[in-house]
């Protein structure tokens, strides 16, 4: 057995530790919502105050998308046993992909197991070493990964930089690439950071490129009708490739979809690796995602939006007056900045003592030195609830203070 190899893991192992950079997972013993049943350290039952989740519109746990994803199950079984061009595709699944483009503002869209797979089997297909692809430095690492299988030539700009985005545009096109893509979030999870679309958009139309945006933090909640980022820039119908999941604000399950030109779409069904080599996304997921559209597009949806961002605001406005260090922005991601990582798991458990469920982000989630607690506000969080996370966040950092 080569031990030389197992012996470097456990090393590896212990150098997080030692930074204070261990991800613990925590067993949720209770369906997703704002108050949550975690195991605590003594295997019992511990209710918590959920402020980590990404359950935007509070849909995960809503026994109506419950109740659609078991009926949907019964009718068409637990799974496919297959990918879908052998023997895996059901009425849902096309069902789904039609609600989404028709929500989205988009010919067609197609379904993948994960949001991940939807940007890490997006570029490969419809690009070769004739193109380029011009991303953002923050993007998330399912693009960064995606754009890694593609042969297209790759360009990076920092983060939000304009000025630096149009000069590798340029640099690409004096390169003679044949097809140029502008690849970015629509939300930056770690900040909360909502792109600037508009001028991407300009940029793109001037030199004649593509865009491509994941919205994975803003389908469903963003924007008029929660339609996205694009619709809260007010730039639907000019992003020519979006990405986006089933498992934030639409539902909370699983899955990822890209949206796009029909003919887009039809050679991803021919060409995507991680569509053509995994099996077809569950009936129950496809189920509960059609529930959670049908809500989000509802007038019962604007009430949840109206929630959640109103929620956002009085956390935002709670933190800032107690002196806390927050991003800017008006995303329902609020990220309270702590700098270094041992602080900021020692915050996260110490808040959890308290009945909040948070994690801290170190590296190399985020840049080293930035390490935070990012907050995630949702539809079902009530205001008393969002007071007392407040007043937990208060308590935790005066016991910290007062050790140092």
């Amino acid at each position: 057995m080569p031990q030389e190899f197992y012996a470097r893991i456990r090393q590896s192992l212990e150098a997080i530790e030692a930074e204070g950079l261990t991800k613990p997972e925590r067993v949720l013993l209770s369906a997703q919502g704002a108050r949550i049943s975690v195991r605590n350290s003594l295997d019992q039952a511990q209710s918590v105050l959920n402020f980590c989740a990404n359950n935007y519109l509070g849909l995960a746990g809503d026994p109506r998308v419950a109740a659609a994803a078991a009926e949907a199950a019964l009718k068409f079984g637990a799974g496919l046993s297959s990918v879908r061009f052998i023997c895996g595709t059901q009425s849902i699944h096309k069902e789904l992909e039609a609600a989404l483009a028709d929500y989205l503002g988009y010919e067609d869209a197609i379904l993948f197991p994960a949001a991940f797979d939807a940007n890490g089997g997006l570029f490969e297909p419809l690009l070769d070493e004739q193109d380029a692809i011009v991303s953002d430095s923050l993007n998330h690492a399912s693009i960064i990964d995606g754009v890694r299988l593609c042969k297209a030539r790759r360009y990076r700009f920092a983060n939000g930089d304009m000025a630096e985005l149009e000069q590798k545009i340029g640099e690409a096109k004096g390169a003679g690439a044949r097809t140029i893509v502008i690849a970015t979030d629509g939300v930056f999870s770690m900040d909360g950071h909502i792109a600037n679309l508009k001028e991407i958009i300009r940029l793109a139309k001037r030199f004649d490129a593509l865009v491509m945006v994941d919205d994975c933090h803003a389908t469903g909640f963003l924007g008029p009708e929660g339609r996205g980022s694009a619709a809260f820039h007010g730039v639907e119908g000019k992003i020519d490739l979006l990405t986006g999941t089933l498992g934030k604000a639409l539902g909370g399950a699983m899955g990822g979809f890209v949206a796009a030109r029909k003919e887009v779409v039809a050679l991803l069904r021919q060409r995507a690796r991680p569509y053509l080599f995994s099996n077809a996304l569950a009936p129950s997921v496809c189920g509960a995602a059609l529930k959670a559209i049908e809500i989000a597009r509802s007038p019962e949806g604007g009430r949840l939006r109206a929630q959640l961002f109103a929620n956002a605001d009085r956390f935002r406005a709670g933190m800032a007056v107690n002196g806390f260090n927050l991003l800017p922005g008006e995303h329902p991601i609020v990220p309270v900045m702590l700098g270094d990582a041992r602080l900021a798991q020692q915050f996260a458990a110490q808040l959890l003592d308290e009945g909040i469920y948070v994690i801290g982000f170190s590296y190399p989630v985020v840049p080293k030195g930035q390490a935070r607690i990012r907050t995630q506000m949702s539809a079902a969080h009530t205001f008393d609830q969002i007071d007392q996370a407040i007043d937990a966040f208060a308590r935790v950092r005066g016991r910290l203070e007062g050790k140092s």
